[in-house]
């Protein structure tokens, strides 16, 4: 008689059962995994800058995807460039959302916090994050397409930095930031698409100012020039004269330490993050503004109260 169909795991090789970790084995097992996601991270930050290509390839993700830390964007990105919205389990499962059958995570680091001496902190763990494709559902809405006088509007308006117009900058600046004013000076006339991006890399020369002394536009104008890239792709805007190869040779094509190549992305990070949540406040606003409402409820009209007739008075 073939057993194989009634037994599960039938004619396959034996399967010992696991045996449990001591809490040594345990947490030497967690650091190789750590190292070895670690290396995963800093190859593919040095892929990354193998040329203007494969860097505007990165910046196109950080451009659709949601927010993540930088080693989270650099390992989703080496397992699917194509994801836009990862979550953790955890996450999906508080929006009532569950995996679909047959996928598998990415490999992900997920915030933890945990306490030590009396006090809470925050770590990570190496866990599985999942798309939003991969999870059932209704889709999630699309982001509204915007015209380029209400992606300028909401890029200038309530800036932290001053904002002002400046008809005699020297030839060929668009915009410049002056960090002892804390001022981005623009200049007057230029077409909407040359502006918006313009004034994006000088508020992410701003964002990247630590206002410690030691600001210098040389060693952060590379990152606000990829952070202007980054936003102008996610809002739609014409991103077509935007060129990396410089920015890749700069980096020595990958070729650098990986930390400081991630360090690099993530003054990219940091400054589209900032402009972009800016906008999307000043987004938020304009959808709460009051505004007339074509199904509005009709009143219906007020009668006017009817005056009491005096009784005559008998005659005497």
């Amino acid at each position: 008689m073939d057993l194989t169909n009634m037994i599960s795991g039938g004619a396959g090789e034996e399967k010992t059962p696991q045996q449990q970790l001591s809490k040594e084995e345990y947490a030497a097992m967690k650091k190789q995994q750590r190292e070895e996601v670690w290396a995963e991270v800093d190859a593919q930050a040095q892929a990354v800058f193998q040329n203007g290509d494969s860097l505007k390839g990165f910046l196109d993700f950080m451009a659709q995807c949601n927010t993540q830390k930088t080693p989270n964007l650099l390992l989703i990105y080496g397992q699917n460039p194509e994801a836009t919205v990862v979550k953790s389990y955890d996450y999906w499962k508080k929006e009532h959302r569950s995996p679909k059958s047959g996928v598998h995570g990415y490999t992900y680091m997920v915030s933890t916090e945990y306490e030590k001496d009396g006090e809470m902190r925050t770590g990570y763990a190496i866990g599985k994050g999942f798309d939003i494709s991969q999870m059932s559902g209704k889709p999630l809405e699309e982001r509204p397409q915007r015209s380029m006088e209400e992606l300028i509007h909401a890029v200038l308006k309530d800036q932290p930095v001053r904002m002002q117009i400046a008809d005699n900058l020297p030839e060929g600046i668009q915009a410049q930031y002056i960090p002892k004013q804390r001022t981005v000076y623009v200049r007057n006339g230029m077409d909407e698409n040359t502006t918006f991006h313009a004034v994006n890399r000088e508020l992410a020369c701003a964002t990247l100012d630590q206002h410690d002394g030691n600001y210098a536009r040389k060693k952060v104008n590379a990152q606000a020039y990829c952070a202007a890239y980054v936003i102008g792709k996610r809002y739609g805007a014409d991103v077509s004269g935007f060129q990396f190869g410089k920015v890749a040779e700069m980096q020595a094509n990958g070729q650098k330490d990986p930390q400081e190549l991630r360090g690099f992305l993530n003054d990219v990070r940091q400054a589209a993050y900032t402009i972009r949540n800016h906008m999307e406040r000043n987004f938020g606003e304009q959808e709460q503004t009051f505004s007339k409402d074509a199904f509005s409820f009709e009143e219906p009209p007020k009668q006017t109260p009817k005056k009491e007739k005096k009784e005559k008075q008998p005659e005497r």
